[in-house]
């Protein structure tokens, strides 16, 4: 299940979402195998929870948002950025956002490393930070429209679903791989995905609070304060059997 598009994109340009999306990219051409160096580089950089847990390699808990393990990892992390940053980055403006999205991945770091204290498994990825970012657009737009791309084998749907539903679906995704999953297996960091989301929702609620709490959900309705966008129908023709 893949979000693809909201229907409320902000009217201003988000510039910070599109600098992180780009410092993330331009992260992974430069740790791609073919790069000199490039292993190091990305060895150097990565999270190791059990050397911070002895105070060691502190700059991973910062360096490692914006390392990938792969192109698919990175284009799944930048496509959930793209969709939900650009309307809590105009709510918030460009300074506060940023601040916001860092927080929540230190957050998110936090978050595993209490998990798996002893963990030598290195950790990567820009997701614990945009869990965060989806948690605050969770509290701020809950009843967002958002488009899924539904993918059950040969089966392809897209479906529009209120953004409460799929952000509740994925957390509760998360909090089930973390309970189940043991000892970092399958390579997901769901403690880091959960303990982000909840910081996005924990940091987002002052200003929540300012904006008039439950109040601000009457007066725009749960959703982004612009124009529902007009997406055309697919021009995919319909084969019979």
């Amino acid at each position: 299940m893949f979000p693809i598009r909201d229907h409320n994109p902000s009217h201003r340009v988000p510039y910070v979402t599109y600098a992180l999306i780009a410092v993330n990219v331009g992260m992974y051409l430069l740790t791609l195998p073919v790069s000199e160096g490039a292993d190091q580089l990305w060895v150097s950089l990565a999270l190791y929870p059990l050397a911070v847990v002895h105070g060691d390699a502190l700059s991973g808990l910062l360096t490692h948002m914006f390392l990938h393990g792969g192109f698919m990892h990175l284009a799944g992390n930048m496509l959930f950025l793209w969709i939900f940053g650009d309307n809590l980055e105009e709510r918030m403006g460009h300074g506060g956002y940023l601040a916001f999205y860092l927080a929540c991945g230190l957050a998110a770091a936090a978050a595993q490393i209490a998990a798996e204290p002893f963990s030598s498994i290195p950790m990567v990825g820009a997701s614990g930070a945009i869990a965060g970012v989806m948690g605050g657009y969770l509290l701020l737009f809950p009843r967002a429209r958002v488009d899924i791309l539904l993918i059950l084998i040969v089966f392809f749907k897209v479906f529009t679903v209120p953004a409460w539903l799929m952000l509740g679906l994925w957390f509760t995704f998360q909090l089930l791989g973390g309970f189940t999953v043991a000892g970092g297996e399958g390579g997901v960091a769901y403690w880091a995905h959960a303990g982000g989301f909840i910081a996005g929702l924990v940091l987002v609620a002052p200003l929540f609070l300012r904006l008039g709490g439950p109040r601000f959900w009457q007066v725009t309705h749960g959703v982004p304060p612009h124009p529902e966008a007009r997406y055309s129908a697919s021009r995919i023709p319909r084969i019979r059997r």
